[in-house]
């Protein structure tokens, strides 16, 4: 089974998007942050279910969507680097 880190940016992102829900909803702050947490548990196991993002080759960045949010992450050997993740309507 694969470990999965988070890097700083994509810890900081999570916080910046609960800071952002919970100003008029804490609670769907708190689920959203919740399932952005746990979702990507599954690539432990499936670490390729992403879409390939071929603009970074030869790294290995890929990214999978949890509910309206975009979470974006590179496999090194046997490591998931989780990266950035941010709300679709977001502009990156």
């Amino acid at each position: 089974m694969m470990e999965l880190k988070w890097t700083s940016k994509a810890l900081s992102d999570v916080v910046r998007l609960y800071d952002f829900l919970a100003q008029t909803n804490p609670l769907a702050a708190a689920r959203a942050v919740q399932s952005l947490t746990k979702a990507p548990t599954c690539l432990r196991t499936n670490p390729r279910l992403g879409e390939q993002i071929f603009q970074f080759e030869p790294r290995e960045v890929r990214r999978i969507f949890v509910a309206e949010y975009e979470v974006r992450y590179e496999i090194q050997d046997a490591t998931i680097y989780l990266l950035r993740l941010w709300h679709t309507r977001e502009h990156h």
